[in-house]
């Protein structure tokens, strides 16, 4: 029972300690100095939050966020990130490049199809396929050259789809808009139809006499009437006058 109830309570990793910092006052004096930096460096008032504090109190250091790494890549559990998220180049990894590079591309007057090189791609990891489960067939230990020819295909073939992201964020980003502009435009159009029937409705209120509303009180009862229930309202006003 113990060891069920250690397990548990070592289950979840306690908070990191510097949450203890964020208390009001700590982050009320803060704000102030972060109003006194900016004064100092002709800061704009609303743009403290990126205000830097050189020397901070010790218990105010973990409210000030990090600066940007000086090189502009930093890791997080093993694998590194950059600021400016590029597309990394093969020849940077040591992978045989089977497509020309960008600086090679639409020379000659000849555009660069992606299209037709991925179906040339395509086409290719099929035949050294079948050429690989012939050599597992008949020649297993000469199967491992194959099998790099493979993964060097595959990971072209990946590359130049990845080149197309860039594409596809902009049509995505052009399809929303497209289908909002789309839906205001159709709420548009119905608040302009029914501002039209509101006005024809008023127009034909407004062309009504009193002389011309029946005084027959038999009218009131009747559902078929042009003037329906509120006949007795217009009764009224015609007795007060």
């Amino acid at each position: 029972m113990d060891e069920e109830q250690q397990q548990t309570a070592s289950t979840w990793p306690p908070p990191p300690p510097f949450w203890k910092a964020f208390t009001p006052e700590n982050i009320t004096r803060i704000a102030e100095l972060r109003r006194e930096e900016a004064a100092r460096n002709g800061t704009s008032p609303h743009d403290t939050a990126t205000v830097r504090i050189p020397a901070l109190p010790r218990e105010l250091r973990s409210l000030q966020p990090p600066p940007e790494p000086e090189d502009g890549e930093w890791r997080v559990f093993g694998d590194r990130y950059r600021l400016q998220d590029e597309l990394p180049q093969l020849d940077d990894h040591e992978i045989r490049r089977l497509f020309p590079n960008p600086e090679e591309r639409d020379q000659d007057g000849k555009h660069f199809d992606r299209a037709t090189i991925l179906k040339r791609l395509a086409k290719s990891l099929l035949l050294n396929f079948l050429e690989l489960t012939g050599l597992l067939a008949t020649e297993p230990e000469a199967a491992e050259e194959k099998v790099t020819d493979i993964r060097d295909l595959f990971i072209n073939f990946h590359h130049l789809i990845n080149e197309y992201r860039p594409h596809q964020a902009r049509e995505s980003l052009i399809a929303l808009m497209q289908s909002q502009l789309d839906r205001t435009r159709a709420e548009t159009n119905a608040i302009r139809d029914a501002k039209d029937h509101a006005e024809r409705v008023l127009e034909g209120l407004g062309s009504i006499t009193l002389e011309e509303l029946p005084r027959d009180r038999e009218a009131v009862e009747d559902r078929k009437s042009p003037y329906g229930p509120d006949i007795g309202a217009w009764n009224m006003l015609m007795d007060q006058e």
